[in-house]
Order: structure tokens, then sequence, then C-alpha cells
């Protein structure tokens, strides 16, 4: 199992080599991202479908079909229609911080397992349903499922891999959910043309398939080092654990940094009372920013409504279906290109290039729109084209910088101690405002109609702005030697700076 290219000790990093049991467990990890995408996706094609419409949400569809008075931008407002959507995304956030304790006390393993098994009672009471509340309870399931796999599926990553493969290892996490967004798309574009309208139930039903393959894969892959140090004593076990998954006996430097952030970790009975600590601000303050910004970039927009958007712009069913699936092919490529460059041209970079990608595209889009969509009627086929390009150009920018890097970043910085709980409140926050975009965007399209993409836009240039300025380079650097980027930042220093300081002094006295 210990197959791969080795890799020599240097500049901090630990000795070890890209093993085979390392790339198994991390793909098998990263099918809670195909989990996650194929949810985002699945839930924006199927209500934009009309034999799902008719069933569960006969309001939109009379609005839709027979109203000629109302606006473009207000066929799909409905709060009930909304909160199919959305309630999966309370949920997670609720189950986030259940996740969390067990996470830390049980392992990373269960609660993947827990995330598998939820999802999969979910996606069945979804296939089956024959009412809106059996539906909104079916995603409500969903959500359990997928606060569970978010909290422990981007921890499990970034501690089975080696410093200076983690980012590439990590996104294959955002990867899983590019291809579950993918999927969804062309399921949904497949099950539409179904006869006798039931098509949205296999949609809904298949996302059982990705689940079954994280439940299988949670009992079969191994517990990480840095969780079984953490919940045991037994310091020869973890050495094995390590020398099976680094392909190498010469284990002891990890070894020894995982045995010190162990001690500390096991002083920690309250990791929520202790995150808040000044030593702790510059991850608990990207721990809200990171996964805000990345809710607020406007991407919901896409993954969630892309159908309708199309629709909105007077595309047909069949037609914004297909443009839907471009869009996910698109922002799946550009994950995998993210996975090559990310340990190379680093967290910073990425995330600049992406960021003006992305406020570019969003300014010419809403300028498109402003001037040639009106309350009525549709943009030409030439213009609509050129929006699914630019549409197209922003899910890649998206997708090599805040999509994987909004996981990505969150995951690698915390100290052992309070990794669950800082993968929590990241987990919780992206879900509350992922919760909030869902519940209101339908109603923002209807008020805000072509300025949404400025409102998003304007997001932009102010997270793009925070991440020049706050965000400290993290590539190679080991996971549990983390605590150094923030010393030596030019604004955290003055922080983690005093606090080290009193501790010295505190300590000289003694």
């Amino acid at each position: 199992m210990a197959a791969g290219l080795a890799i020599t000790s240097e500049g901090g990093q630990y000795n070890g080599r890209m093993t085979l049991l390392v790339v198994l467990s991390c793909m098998m990890a990263a099918t809670g991202g195909i989990i996650f995408g194929y949810d985002l996706g699945i839930s924006g094609g199927v209500t934009s479908m009309e034999p799902f419409l008719k069933k569960f949400f006969p309001n939109v569809y009379t609005q839709m079909k027979e109203d000629t008075k109302i606006s473009n931008y207000c066929k799909f407002d409905s709060q009930l229609l909304t909160s199919f959507t959305s309630s999966l995304y309370i949920a997670g956030l609720i189950s986030s911080f259940f996740a969390s304790p067990v996470t830390r006390a049980f392992g990373r393993k269960p609660s993947i397992l827990i995330g598998g098994a939820a999802f999969l009672a979910g996606s069945a009471l979804g296939g089956a349903a024959f009412n809106v509340y059996m539906l909104i309870f079916g995603r409500v399931l969903l959500g359990v499922g997928v606060g569970f796999a978010n909290q422990s599926v981007p921890l499990y990553i970034s501690e089975m891999a080696l410093p200076r493969h983690r980012g590439a290892m990590n996104i294959g996490f955002q990867c899983g959910v590019g291809i579950g967004v993918l999927s969804a798309n062309i399921i949904n574009f497949g099950t539409e043309k179904i006869e006798g309208g039931w098509g949205w139930r296999i949609s809904l039903a298949l996302a059982a398939l990705p689940a079954s393959f994280l439940t299988i894969g949670a009992l079969l892959l191994p517990e990480t080092p840095n969780s079984l140090i953490q919940n045991s004593n037994n310091h020869q076990k973890v050495k094995s654990v390590l020398q099976r998954i680094r392909g190498t006996a010469d284990v002891q430097a990890e070894l020894d940094d995982l045995i010190k952030a162990s001690s500390i970790s096991k002083t920690t009975n309250h990791p929520f009372q202790k995150i808040i600590q000044r030593k702790y601000r510059p991850q608990l303050v990207m721990a809200i920013a990171l996964p805000f910004f990345q809710q607020v970039t406007g991407i919901n927009v896409i993954t969630f409504y892309a159908p309708i958007l199309f629709r909105t712009i007077g595309q047909g069913e069949s037609a914004s279906l297909m443009s839907a699936v471009v869009t996910g092919l698109v922002g799946t490529t550009a994950t995998f290109i993210s996975m090559l460059a990310v340990d190379k041209l680093g967290r910073r970079a990425l995330f600049m290039i992406g960021g003006i990608q992305m406020l570019v595209t969003q300014i010419i889009i809403g300028g498109i729109m402003a001037a040639l969509l009106g309350d009525h009627g549709g943009l030409s086929k030439g213009y609509a084209y050129l929006v699914l390009a630019l549409i197209c150009v922003y899910v890649a920018g998206f997708a090599w910088s805040w999509g994987p890097l909004g996981w990505l970043v969150p995951s690698e910085i915390f100290p052992l101690e309070i990794r669950s709980a800082g993968q929590s409140i990241t987990v919780a926050v992206g879900f509350l405002f992922t919760f909030i975009i869902a519940q209101t965007f339908l109603s923002m399209l209807c008020h805000f109609k072509s300025g949404i993409f400025f409102f998003f836009g304007g997001w932009v240039v102010l997270m793009t702005a925070f991440v020049y300025f706050f965000l400290p380079e993290t590539k190679n650097v080991p996971i549990e030697q983390m605590e150094n980027v923030w010393r030596e930042h030019w604004f955290w220093k003055r922080i983690v700076g005093e606090v080290d300081e009193k501790v010295y002094t505190q300590g000289a006295r003694c």
C-alpha cells in the first residue's frame, strides 16, 4: 500500500511519500463532497421542472405559465419553494454543532459514517415523497448528513495528507462538490425528458448512490493519526499508523509534533470557550469570515438556481437544464486546475485571481441584463449565449479560488485542541449564510432584478481586499506548526505576539 513518490524532509517537512493508502482514503472521503455538490445541483434542477412544480408548488407553476403580467425576475418568487431548497441548510447548521463533539470525542470516521447514513435516509424519503412536508423532511435529513460530512471530511483529508500535498488533496473534496453538481445537472437534463412527469423522483433518489460509497468507505477507512492520538495514549499504535500512511519507518518528527499537540489538546475540556481566547483570534476570524465571504460571492445564484436563472433570461426548460450542465462541467474542470496549482502558486494568489475574474464577469452580466432584459420577453439568442459564456468564466473563477480554498484554509489553520470546534464554526457559518441566500435569493432577484450581480460584485471587492491584507500564506506549512504563520504576519503578530510575550514574561517570573 505504500507505493508512491518519495519525499525527503526539508524546510520543516515530514518524511514520507504519497502512498496509495492516503490516496484511496482521501478519494473515499471526498465522496462527501460529491454528496454535497449533488444536492446543490439537484435542487435547482428539479425546481425548474414543470411536473415537480405542478405537484408540490402549483401556485408557482400557475404564476410561471399563465401570469403574463408578472416580471421575468419574479416568476419563481415563493417562500415555500425556497424553503424546499433552504431547509437542508438550516438542518446542516444545527447538526454541525452536534457533529463537533462527535468528531472530537469519537474520531473523524464515526462522524463521516453518521453523515452517510443520514443522507441515505433523506434521499430515500425525497424520492418517495407524495406531499411537500415529506419532501422537506427528506431535505432536513439530507441536511443532517451534509452537516456531519462537511464537519469531518475536510479535517480527515487535511490530517491524512502530507503538508506539501495537503492543498491538492483537500481540494479533492471540492472536486467532489464539482463532480456532484455536474452529475446532478446531467441527471436532471435526462430525467426531465421522461414521459409521465416522474423523472424528478429519480433525480432526488439517486443521491443514495454517493451516500452508499461514503457510508461503506467510512467503515473501511483508517482513522487519522491526529484523531487517534487525541483519543488514546497508545503512541506505538499511532506510530504504526503513521508508518503505514507515510510509507516510511522514519516518522518520529511528525509523531513528536502530534504528541505535543495532543498534550495541549487533552487539557482543553471546552474548546468552544477556548477558541474565543485572544491567542486564537486569527483562526476564529478566518473561521467566520472565509465561509461568509464564500457564500456572498454570488455562486449560489448559479448552483441553486442556474436553471431558473436561465429560464429568467428566456431559455426553455431543456435549454436551461443543458446550460446548467455546461456551467457544471466548467466548474469541475477549473477545480482540477486549482488542485494542480494550489501547492505551487499558493492560496493567496488563487484567491486574488479568482476574485478579479468574478468581479469583472458579474459587472458585465449585470450590465447586459440591465440594458437588454426587461420585465417581459427575453434576451436574443446571441446575448443569451454571451451571458452563458460569461457565467462560465465566473464559475471558473470561483472554482479555482473561493470554492475549494474556502474549505481548505479553515481545515488547515486550527491547532488540534480547537480543531473540531473551529471546523464546526466554519461549517455552521457557511450553512447559516447558505440558508439566508437560499431563502432570500428569489425575492432578491424579484426586487433587485439585474442589480443582483452588482450586489454580489461589491462583496467580491471586499473579500479580495480582506485576503490581500489579512490572510497569510499557508502552503507547505505542517498542520501542527501552523501557529507560526500568525506570529510572522504584519497584522496578526500584534495580537498573538502580545499573548506570547505575556506568557514568556509570566514564565520568567516563575
